[in-house]
């Protein structure tokens, strides 16, 4: 309850984003393998993002 007002750091949302765009990669890569990889490579680039922001 007292962390329903709390916002989001700029962490957090790398991570978020990260996951959703990993579940979409996973859906894409039986279907579409190209815009599967263009996911992936999105999430990659996110990757460097939290990692860079963890240190």
């Amino acid at each position: 309850m007292f962390g329903l007002f709390k916002k989001k750091t700029e962490l957090e949302k790398l991570q978020d984003t990260y996951k959703s765009l990993m579940a979409e990669w996973h859906k894409l890569s039986s279907i579409n393998r190209a815009e599967s990889d263009k996911k992936y490579a999105e999430a990659e680039a996110i990757s460097k993002q939290i990692e860079i922001l963890k240190q």
